[in-house]
């Protein structure tokens, strides 16, 4: 159970995640975004991330950016409200990472929260996985 194609998905248990596979981990009033472990298995091989501009103001559950995989394209939704202060620019040459690695290498943007309370409303790493198995 939680094994896809012999790898063990793993979810840090000090994030949070929301229904549209991202994950947020929170460092005082700014947020770091990315795409879960699931999301990023489910997509296969990452070959282009398109990412806001810094200063990009996010409404939550808005498009933030695209993600594309040799299976498919997806949209990318922001967890949280905010503006974005930081981009993963390492994405734009190295789009492997989000598969790689997407809760530290690969993660895609850090954000200064306008609503913190936002947050309440996602997910725990024990109840993401149960979302996933369902």
């Amino acid at each position: 159970m939680g094994d896809t194609a012999g790898k063990t998905l793993l979810y840090p248990a000090e994030l949070k995640y929301v229904k549209t596979h991202e994950f947020i981990r929170v460092d005082g009033a700014e947020a770091t975004i990315g795409i879960t472990a699931f999301a990023a298995d489910q997509l296969g091989d990452v070959t282009y991330v398109e990412l806001p501009k810094v200063g990009a103001k996010l409404k939550k559950e808005a498009k933030f950016g695209v993600i594309e995989s040799v299976k498919s394209v997806s949209d990318l939704y922001s967890p949280v409200s905010g503006e974005v202060t930081a981009i993963n620019d390492r994405l734009s040459s190295e789009p492997e990472l989000v598969n790689l690695d997407c809760y530290n290498e690969g993660w895609m943007l850090k954000v200064k929260l306008s609503e913190p309370k936002e947050l309440d409303g996602s997910m725990s790493a024990d109840d993401y996985k149960k979302f996933v198995v369902e």
